[in-house]
């Protein structure tokens, strides 16, 4: 009874702090403009550079047929036989490219996963993915291995530029925005880095060269 009434306090002190917000005491000291300086190279170049210095594996497609021929070169190079991936729309886009990979609806046992995303981060290496996509919360974090398809109408410069993206695009933020920045690390143990402790062990991105319609 006793902590119920204390949470029945903090939740009516937090309702009135709502109704009555507190200006901002020194506004002046806001500020609005970048903290980064926008690079002058190409937003694709700048990406890869930074992704491949987080141990990501860029591919450059210069169109879908590309795409394609680059993915199957490396699925049958790698000899994976269980790729798992719910974006159907783009599967039967690729399947006039004869992409028709041996597929699997067991994520927890699938040698890799293909996802589409939200966008690209040039400035930190960065794929954007989100709660609203078919692809869901699960698919890019639970292989070991993460493939992101990306087409170059979705790169942006900075996070900050994907948020507004996502607001001008659908007027709102999804339940879940995630950015997976290369494949997961830790170096807790002894300052040592290990890769593909908590997630994929490796990060593939292939970006399509293509304008928005």
């Amino acid at each position: 009874m006793e902590s119920q009434g204390a949470r029945s306090k903090i939740l009516k002190k937090i309702k009135q702090a709502l109704k009555s917000p507190v200006d901002l005491p020194f506004p002046e000291q806001v500020n609005d403009s970048p903290i980064f300086t926008p690079t002058n190279q190409e937003l694709s170049i700048h990406f890869a550079q930074n992704f491949t210095e987080l141990l990501g594996k860029f591919v450059y497609c210069a169109d879908d047929g590309e795409l394609v021929h680059q993915l199957s070169s490396l699925i049958k190079a790698k000899q994976w036989e269980k790729i798992y991936s719910i974006e159907s729309g783009w599967l039967d886009d690729m399947s006039t490219f004869q992409f028709n990979p041996v597929t699997t609806d067991d994520l927890a046992n699938c040698d890799a996963s293909i996802t589409l995303c939200e966008h690209l981060v040039a400035r930190t290496g960065t794929i954007v993915l989100s709660s609203q996509q078919l692809s869901g919360r699960a698919s890019s974090i639970y292989a070991p291995i993460h493939i992101c398809i990306a087409y170059t109408h979705q790169l942006v410069y900075d996070i900050a530029d994907s948020l507004d993206q996502f607001k001008r695009d659908i007027d709102f933020l999804p339940s879940m925005i995630s950015y997976a920045t290369g494949p997961s690390r830790t170096a807790d143990i002894e300052k040592t880095l290990v890769v593909g402790v908590h997630g994929p062990k490796e990060v593939y991105c292939f970006l399509v060269d293509k304008m928005t319609d």
